[in-house]
């Protein structure tokens, strides 16, 4: 194998153009390998295969600098950059990571990057870096499936033609997002495409680029002769590539929205080898909810941002929900200016994305919806730490980013049965701008009668009434609570258990109340503890003699983590509360 002796990038250039074909068939091998076994990407990696081998065959990496947007097509990059091991030997999948880490290799890997329409601005960085210090380096950014519909890469391409310097910007165009692309740029590309890059109204050339562009971004001769073209060229530059997502393994050209991330599967028939988890879902039993009520309500309308599979909008769905859909492509922040603008005419609009993804959102819901108070809805996905858990996606910094935004009301709802109520009164007041915070693993379901209105603010809702010991359990972890107040009965303990509902605020008389009769207050929350819900309940008590535990995560990055060893090390599980509260109580006499 070629592979198995490419060490880096200067081993690769050893070689005759004409060997590059069997390299990058090879390096395709070791990424259906890894996917196939461990899951991952595939349709990105797969489809930008050659040019990958192509950009290192004829740039001087590590020197000449590489930057991949989201960088969840870097495993191509990452197997002729040192890296093959995980790709080629099962035991050290698990070793690399599915995105740019500079952890793993700070030579070939600059940022850490799992968000989109990046690239072109960090690069610009480098770019001006460079020129700062008298550098002669090519600056290389790379972007595709969809990269460009976000506003942060139209902010980059302004500054990297205002610099008017050395910078190179490869477009691999494979006409997709994760589904279909979003947005009036994208039908100037397929003009592009259409007219192999002759079109006159051309988007790159109107900021100043260089354009080139290449009709087959699979050829590796054609690949390299254009890199070759624009290696050292003294000014922005624009490479527009068309390729095919999931390029060299049929199931993932047939179904190339399925085949943008795949669990384990089995390489010869495409099918999950995985565990069917046959039970619910949160997210998709919200899916199907806001479908039916979009039937009942032509006013309701839903908004993603790249991410219809969240609540389980397939193609099929998209097309029957017709005008009551809309996909804004990658650009959270037009989403909640979109729904604000939207719920002010008068529509009902809800949008979803992935708590991840909606950090970019915090300037947009504080000043675009909540200070208008606009009656939009926001769906928070997978907000937990049972959610994504990769270094650059984890998803349960929320609580701290939303619940301190004035005018927001922020819902945890802890059953099946309350987030429906929750969603349907949030939908139909026009009173509040209001966020959701889905719940995140097991469903839950109660059979006991649940809120219908929730515009008394703040009040928390108490599950079982005790004295001493008041668990005041949030969202996710409301079940926790009661397995933890089950606990204490059994050490003669009966403690209060309550749902506060609300994660924008407390419930200052129902806290008061507790101080008749309880000494301490633990506070669970699927979240962090700096900045978050118990925070606020640990100040409400500052001045008086409750004592307050709060239990959630350490603020920290995490990568990668087992969830069972996250519970352990932050003193979450059942147990450790439970004895926690135990020794509390015990000290206190």
């Amino acid at each position: 194998m070629y592979i198995e002796k490419i060490h880096s990038p200067a081993d690769l250039r050893k070689l005759e153009v004409s060997e590059l074909k069997i390299v990058a068939d090879e390096v395709r091998d070791a990424v259906l390998n890894r996917v196939s076994r461990h899951g991952g990407h595939v349709g990105p990696n797969l489809g930008f295969t050659e040019a990958t081998v192509a950009l290192h065959y004829v740039f001087d990496t590590p020197t000449d600098k590489l930057v991949f947007d989201v960088s969840h097509q870097t495993y191509p990059h990452k197997i002729l950059t040192g890296r093959a091991h995980g790709f080629l030997d099962d035991a050290d999948t698990r070793a690399i990571s599915g995105y740019s880490s500079p952890i793993e290799s700070p030579e070939y890997d600059y940022f850490e990057i799992g968000h989109t329409s990046t690239a072109i601005s960090l690069a610009t960085g480098l770019q001006k870096g460079r020129d700062v210090l008298g550098g002669t380096e090519n600056i290389v950014a790379i972007v595709g499936d969809g990269s460009l519909s976000g506003g942060e890469a139209f902010e980059g391409l302004n500054t990297a033609a205002a610099l008017g310097t050395n910078i190179i910007i490869v477009v691999n165009d494979n006409e997709m997002s994760i589904a279909e692309n979003h947005g009036g740029l994208y039908a100037n590309l397929r003009l592009l495409r259409e007219t192999y890059g002759q079109a006159e109204l051309n988007f790159f050339k109107t900021f100043g680029f260089d354009y080139y562009y290449l009709e087959n971004g699979h050829n590796l001769a054609s690949l390299v002769d254009i890199f070759r073209r624009v290696k050292d060229t003294p000014r922005p530059t624009v490479v527009h590539i068309h390729t095919e997502k999931g390029h060299g393994y049929a199931p993932a050209v047939e179904k190339q929205e399925a085949w943008h991330y795949r669990s384990p599967f089995d390489r010869e028939t495409g099918k999950s080898t995985g565990p069917r988890d046959k039970s619910e879902y949160m997210p998709s039993l919200l899916g199907d909810f806001l479908r039916e009520e979009m039937k009942r309500d032509p006013k309701l309308v839903v908004v993603a941002s790249a991410v219809p599979m969240g609540l389980g909008f397939t193609a099929d769905r998209r097309r029957e929900a017709g005008a009551q859909y809309i996909d804004v492509g990658i650009a959270e922040e037009e989403a909640v200016a979109l729904a604000s603008g939207m719920a002010k005419r008068g529509a009902r609009p809800v949008y979803f994305t992935y708590a991840t993804f909606l950090q970019r959102t915090y300037d947009q819901i504080a000043q675009d919806l909540c200070v208008n108070s606009n009656p939009a809805v926001i769906n928070v996905l997978g907000a937990s730490i049972f959610g994504m858990n990769d270094f650059t996606h984890i998803c349960f910094f929320d609580i701290a980013m939303l619940s301190h935004i004035p005018n927001l009301v922020y819902l945890a709802p802890t059953t099946y049965e309350e987030l429906v109520a929750m969603q349907t009164w949030a939908i139909r007041q026009d009173k509040h701008s209001v966020a959701i915070r889905v719940p995140e693993g097991e469903v839950y379901h109660t059979s006991e009668p649940v809120d219908t209105d929730y515009s008394a603010l703040n009040t928390f809702r108490v599950g079982h009434r005790g004295s001493r010991v008041a668990l005041i359990a949030a969202g996710n972890f409301y079940q926790k609570g009661d397995r933890v107040r089950q606990l204490l009965a059994g050490q003669g303990i009966d403690a209060t258990l309550i749902n506060p509902r609300y994660l924008t605020g407390v419930d200052t008389a129902l806290l008061d109340e507790l101080k008749k009769d309880h000494a301490v207050v633990a506070t669970l929350e699927d979240g962090t503890l700096d900045g978050g819900f118990g925070e606020r309940i640990a100040r409400h008590y500052g001045p008086s003699a409750m004592r307050v535990l709060n239990f959630g995560v350490k603020k920290q990055l995490y990568d990668r983590y087992d969830v069972d060893e996250l519970l352990r090390e932050n003193h979450l599980t059942d147990e450790q509360i439970a004895e926690d509260v135990l020794a509390t109580l015990a000290a206190i006499g």
